[in-house]
């Protein structure tokens, strides 16, 4: 959650405990919601899929109106796609967050890459 309030300014709007942790929380910043919930959460929830939710980290897209205050929020956070711009003219940046999810943020309507 420290990433993406401290760092991108979102702002938590749900929280949700199981005893001493969290079981989910939300957290949203100009209409883009995101939730987040332990696997512990999500076996109770959801037992029948739990373990599918376990295999690997989660690819997210995220438009953005502004990539270079993403681009500031981000240092020192690990990229593994730089800064391009794509085809269909959107500006990406792609990171492993520390949750380690990946995550592409997009700033669409730029001249597109020739």
């Amino acid at each position: 959650m420290k990433f993406w309030v401290e760092r991108l300014g979102f702002q938590k709007t749900i929280e949700v405990p199981d005893g001493n942790k969290l079981a989910f929380a939300t957290v949203e910043k100009d209409g883009v919601e995101l939730m987040y919930q332990s696997y512990a959460s999500a076996e109770k929830d959801v037992s029948f899929a739990a373990q599918a939710v376990k295999k690997g980290p989660t690819f997210l897209y995220v438009e953005v109106a502004n990539l270079d205050e993403i681009i500031g929020a981000i240092k020192g956070i690990d990229v593994v796609m730089p800064v391009r711009t794509t085809f269909y003219g959107s500006r990406e940046v792609g990171i492993k967050d520390p949750a380690g999810h990946f995550i592409t943020f997009a700033q669409l309507g730029v001249a597109p890459a020739h």
